[in-house]
C-alpha cells in the first residue's frame, strides 16, 4: 500500500494543471513506452493518466488510434505494480467503446476477477462488463453470480453496479441473477445493500406487482443502510403516486405509513428523505403535511449547514402550495436570515416573502438588498420568483418590488437571470394595471444598455402592445427609435414593428411615426427596410380596418402547423394560392405550475411547448377529407365514457371546427381472449345535428389503443349547438388464443356496449384568447358591429366569489384578463373580465359583476361580433 503514498515534495508542488497543454499526437507517441522490457510503472502510469485526461476532456480518438492504444495498454498486464494495474483497467474501460477487437482481454480480466488479489477484482469486473456483450455474458455468468455474493464489499458492489449497467444490453440474462441480488440485500455492508436494492428494483420495475411485493417485504424490516432506506422511500412514493386517486386518503395507505415511520429513523438522511417525499406527494394535504413540516422546522436549527439548506429549500417549496403550513415556522426562518451561508439566507427570506404578512414585505426586501450582490445567479432567480409570487399576493406593494427589480436589472448577470427579471416585470404589468407606467419606464431604461438581443426584442414587442394605451404614449417613442439608430438588425426590425403599433393606435402621433418610418427605409438591412415600407404603406392608407388586421391584430397561428401546411402546398400544384385559413390558430399554452423551487443548474434547453391542437392535428390529418372542415378551432381534454375496471374502456376527445365537431373515441380492449373488429361508436343525434361520417377502427387487439371517429355537423341555430348525445360502442367479437392473440376462426358475432352520455358544451366551442388590454378592447367593442346582451343570475351552486369565478371560467371556456380571476380576501364584490373566440371566428368579451349575499349574485354582460353567440352565452349560464 506504500505505493499509494505521495512524496512530500509532490504535495508541496501545487499550482497549475500539468495536463493543460497536452497534444493527442504526442501522447499517443509516448505509448510506445508500454512495449519496453522491463515495464517502467511510474512512467507508464503517467502516460495512461494523460490518455484518460484527454478522453475525459472530450478528445475524440479515431478507431485506429484507439485500437493501437488499447493493444499497447494490454501489454502492461505483465506488470505487478498495483497503481499501474488499476490504471490499465480504467484505460480498457474508456477505450473499449472506440477500439476494435477489445474482447481479446476477456480471459485476462476473467482471471483477475476470480483471482485472490482483492485490489484487482473490483476494477477487473467493471472493465470486463464494459467490453462484454449479451452473447459473451453467458460465459462469465457463473463468475458474476459468485461476485455478487462475495464477502468483499468492494467486489460485491462492483458486480452489482456492473449488472445494473448490463440490464440495458442483456436484461434477460441479468434477470436470472435476482436470487443472488436478494442474498446481497441481506448484507451488513451499507453500500452492498443499497446497490442490491437498486438492481432488484431495476430488474422488476416493469412488473408493478413484483415491485409491490418487494417493497411490502422490505417495509416490514429495518434496512441497515440509510442509502437503501432512502431508495425504498422513493420507490414507495412512486407506487403511491401510481395508485388510483380514488383509492382513499393517504392515511389509509400502508406505504404512506412506512414513509411516516421513517420520520423517526435514526439517520438524518432518511428522516429528510421521508419529509421530502411527503411534501412532494400530489395528494398530500395539511393533515399529512404537519409531521413533515415539524421535522423540517427542527432541521432549521441544526448546526449542520447542509441540513439547514435542505430544510429551508424544501419549506420554500411547501410555501408555494401550502403557505399556512409553513407560517408556524416563520420564527425559525427569521433566525436564518442572518445565516452565514448566503444560500440558506436567500431561501429563508424568499420563503418568508411567500408566507409573511403585507406589512413585513419592505423590511424583508431591505434585508435581501444587503447581500443580493454576493449570491450566485441561481439564487437570484429564486429571489425573483418569490417577488413574482408576492406581486400577485400583494398588488399594492408593486412600487417597492418594482424598484427592487429595476435595481437588480442594472447589476451584472447572465441571460437566464435577466430574463427572469424581465418576465416578472412583464407579468406584473399584465396583471396589475396600476404598475404599467412604472414597469414600462424601468424596461425602457434597461434596453438602453441591454446586451441580449432576445430580451430587447421582447421588450420592444411589449412597448408596441402596451405603450399606445399608456397615459403618455409619446414618451416611449424616443426609446424605441434609439434602438433603430444604435442596435443590430434584429432589434431594429422589432423597433420598426413597435413604432407601427403606435402609429396605428395613436392618431395624433401618426405624422411623426410616418417620418421615422421613412428614415428607416434607408436602413442597411433589407428586413428593416421591408418592414418600414410595409407599415408605412398601411398607415398612409388611413384605413382603420387595414391597420387593425395587419398592424395591431396579433395573429396567433401555430408555427409548426404553418410550416407543415406550407411544405404540403409546395409539394402540390404551385399554381394554386396558399390558403392561410387551413392553419389552426393557437390557443394560449397553459403554463405548468412549477411547484419545485429548487435550484436548476443544468443548461439543457427546454422542449418548446405545443398546444393541444398542435398535438392532435397530426393524428387528425390521417382522416380522409379532414382538410375540407377548415382549421381546427379547439380540442378538449379526454372525457371518460366508461369505468376504468370495465371490459372495454372508452374516452372521447372533442375536436371543434367552424361548422363541425369530430368525436375521437379512444378504445382499449381489456379482454385477452377477444379480438374486436370493425369497432365504431353509434350516436343518437339531437335535432339539427347531421352525421357526416363514421370512421371505424379495423382491429382492436388486447391491451392496444385504437381510435374511431364520428364527424357531425352543427345545426344552423347556434344556441342549439349545446346538446347531449347517447352513445353505444358497437363491434364484432372474435374469440382468440390469449397467448398469441390470433382468432380461433374467421367468424365472429356482433356485440355492443352502452357508453355514458356525451355532451357538447359552450366551453368545447370557445377558444381562449387573452386580451392584452381588456379595457381598451371593451370600449372599442361599443360600436354597431358588436352586439351586447345582459342578464342577472343567482348562482345557488357556489358559496364564495372565488368558487364562482372558477366555475364561470371553466363553464364558458374563456380566458381571464389580468388578475380578474383572483378574488381579494375579505371582499364582497368582484368583477371578472374574460374573453375568447367562438368557432367560426366570432369574438367574445364578457364582464361579470359578482356580489356575495345569500349565495352569489351575478350581472353578466356579453359583447360579441355575432348576436347568436351572445345569446348562447347568456342562455347557457341561465
Amino acid at each position: 500500500m506504500s505505493a499509494f503514498k505521495r512524496d512530500k515534495k509532490e504535495e508541496e508542488d501545487g499550482g497549475g494543471n500539468p495536463f493543460q497543454n497536452l497534444e493527442k499526437t504526442a501522447v499517443l507517441q509516448e505509448t510506445r513506452s508500454f512495449n519496453e522490457t522491463p515495464v517502467n510503472p511510474k512512467k507508464c502510469t503517467h502516460i495512461l493518466t494523460k490518455i484518460l485526461y484527454l478522453i475525459n476532456q472530450g478528445e475524440q480518438l479515431a478507431p485506429r488510434e484507439a485500437t493501437d492504444c488499447f493493444f499497447a495498454t494490454t501489454k502492461l498486464f505483465q506488470s505487478k505494480d498495483v497503481i499501474l494495474r488499476r490504471m490499465v483497467y480504467l484505460g480498457i474501460k474508456e477505450l473499449s467503446s472506440t477500439a476494435d477487437d477489445v474482447i481479446i482481454v476477456t480471459s485476462s480480466l476473467t482471471k483477475d476477477m476470480t483471482g485472490k488479489e482483492d485490489l484487482y477484482r473490483a476494477a477487473a469486473i467493471r472493465a470486463l462488463c464494459s467490453i462484454t456483450d449479451a452473447t459473451m455474458l453467458q460465459a462469465v455468468e457463473r463468475y458474476m453470480k459468485q461476485c455478487i455474493v462475495d464477502r468483499n464489499a468492494a467486489v460485491s458492489c462492483a458486480a452489482l453496479v456492473s449488472s445494473l449497467h448490463l440490464t440495458s444490453t442483456a436484461g434477460d440474462v441479468v434477470k436470472r441473477w435476482a436470487n443472488e441480488a436478494q442474498e446481497a440485500l441481506n448484507s451488513d455492508n451499507i453500500m452492498v445493500q443499497y446497490h442490491a436494492l437498486g438492481l432488484l428494483y431495476h430488474i422488476r420495475k416493469s412488473d408493478r406487482l413484483a415491485v409491490s411485493k418487494l417493497v411490502n417485504k422490505l417495509t416490514r424490516q429495518t434496512l441497515k443502510s440509510p442509502y437503501a432506506a432512502c431508495m425504498l422511500i422513493r420507490i414507495a412514493s412512486k407506487l403511491i403516486e401510481e395508485e388510483d386517486q380514488n383509492s382513499g386518503t393517504l392515511q389509509d395507505s400502508p406505504l404512506f405509513d412506512f414513509i411516516e415511520r421513517c420520520l423517526r429513523h435514526k439517520s438524518e438522511m432518511v428522516i429528510y428523505e421521508a419529509a421530502h417525499a411527503i411534501v412532494n406527494l400530489k395528494r398530500t394535504g395539511p393533515r399529512e403535511l404537519a409531521p413533515a413540516v415539524s421535522i423540517l422546522q427542527l432541521f432549521c436549527g441544526s448546526p449542520k449547514a447542509t441540513l439547514r439548506f435542505a430544510a429551508v429549500r424544501t419549506m420554500n417549496k411547501v410555501a408555494m402550495q401550502h403557505p399556512a403550513a409553513v407560517t408556524a415556522c416563520n420564527l425559525d426562518l427569521e433566525g436564518l436570515i442572518t445565516d452565514s451561508n448566503r444560500s440558506v439566507a436567500t431561501l429563508a427570506i424568499t420563503t418568508l416573502l411567500k408566507t409573511g404578512a403585507e406589512s413585513s414585505v419592505e423590511r424583508l426586501m431591505k434585508q435581501i438588498a444587503t447581500f443580493v450582490a454576493e449570491i450566485s445567479d441561481e439564487f437570484k432567480v429564486v429571489v425573483v420568483q418569490a417577488i413574482r409570487a408576492l406581486c400577485s399576493k400583494f398588488p399594492r406593494k408593486h412600487p417597492v418590488l418594482m424598484n427592487f427589480l429595476s435595481g437588480m436589472l442594472r447589476e451584472e448577470g447572465g441571460l437566464e437571470y435577466k430574463t427572469s427579471i424581465v418576465d416578472t416585470i412583464i407579468t406584473i404589468i399584465e396583471e396589475n394595471p396600476d404598475a404599467k407606467e412604472a414597469g414600462l419606464s424601468h424596461l425602457c431604461e434597461f434596453i438602453e444598455d441591454c446586451e441580449h438581443t432576445s430580451l430587447a426584442v421582447r421588450i420592444l414587442h411589449l412597448l408596441g402592445k402596451e405603450g399606445p394605451y399608456s397615459k403618455s404614449p409619446s414618451r416611449y417613442i424616443r426609446f424605441v427609435y434609439n434602438r433603430v439608430i444604435l442596435e443590430n438588425a434584429t432589434v431594429r426590425a422589432a423597433a420598426v414593428a413597435a413604432m407601427a403599433q403606435f402609429g396605428a393606435s395613436c392618431p395624433d402621433l401618426l405624422h411623426n411615426i410616418l417620418v421615422l418610418l421613412s428614415r428607416c427605409q434607408m436602413d442597411t438591412d433589407d428586413e428593416v427596410r421591408d418592414r418600414a415600407t410595409y407599415y408605412q404603406t398601411i398607415l398612409k392608407s388611413a384605413d382603420p380596418n387595414l391597420s387593425k388586421t395587419f398592424v395591431t391584430h396579433d395573429m396567433k397561428i401555430s408555427l409548426p402547423l404553418l410550416e407543415k401546411a406550407l411544405k404540403e402546398h409546395l409539394n402540390g400544384p404551385v399554381n394554386e394560392r396558399f390558403d392561410l385559413s387551413v392553419v389552426p390558430n393557437t390557443a394560449p399554452v397553459q403554463e405548468e405550475t412549477h411547484n419545485d423551487a429548487m435550484i436548476v443548474t443544468n443548461s439543457v434547453p427546454k422542449a418548446p411547448k405545443i398546444t393541444r391542437e398542435e398535438a392532435n392535428a397530426e393524428k387528425l390529418s390521417q382522416i380522409p377529407g379532414i382538410q375540407r372542415l377548415g382549421p381546427l378551432h379547439k380540442s378538449s381534454l379526454p372525457v371518460q365514457l366508461t369505468e376504468s375496471e370495465t371490459e372495454y374502456t372508452v374516452s372521447c376527445i372533442k375536436h371543434c371546427f367552424a361548422h363541425h365537431m369530430v368525436f375521437q373515441f379512444d378504445c382499449v380492449n381489456t379482454l385477452s381472449d377477444q379480438l374486436l373488429e370493425n369497432v365504431r361508436v353509434e350516436l343518437v343525434l339531437p335535432d339539427g345535428f347531421i352525421a357526416r361520417a363514421v370512421i371505424p377502427c379495423g382491429k382492436l387487439p388486447y391491451s392496444e389503443m385504437g381510435s374511431t371517429y364520428v364527424i357531425v355537423e352543427f345545426p344552423n341555430d347556434v344556441p342549439s349547438s349545446v346538446a347531449t348525445f347517447c352513445a353505444t360502442l358497437k363491434f364484432i367479437v372474435k374469440d382468440c388464443d390469449p397467448a398469441t392473440g390470433q382468432p380461433d376462426s374467421d367468424e365472429g358475432y356482433d356485440d355492443e356496449y352502452i357508453l355514458e352520455d356525451l355532451e357538447i358544451t359552450v366551453a368545447d366551442q370557445v377558444q381562449k384568447a387573452k386580451k392584452s388590454n381588456f379595457v381598451a378592447a371593451w370600449d372599442a367593442a361599443d360600436t354597431e358591429d358588436w352586439v351586447e346582451a345582459e342578464d342577472t343570475y343567482a348562482l345557488s351552486a357556489v358559496s364564495t366569489l372565488q368558487e364562482a369565478v372558477n366555475t364561470i371560467l371553466k363553464f364558458l371556456g374563456l380566458s381571464a384578463a389580468s388578475m380578474s380571476e383572483k378574488v381579494a380576501e375579505g371582499t364582497h364584490t368582484h368583477t371578472l373580465l374574460c374573453s375568447g373566440i367562438f368557432r367560426g371566428g366570432a369574438e367574445i368579451l364578457v364582464r361579470s359583476k359578482l356580489a356575495l349575499a345569500d349565495g352569489v349574485n351575478m350581472q353578466l354582460t356579453v359583447r360579441s361580433t355575432d348576436a347568436d353567440v351572445a345569446e348562447l352565452i347568456t342562455s347557457a349560464v341561465g
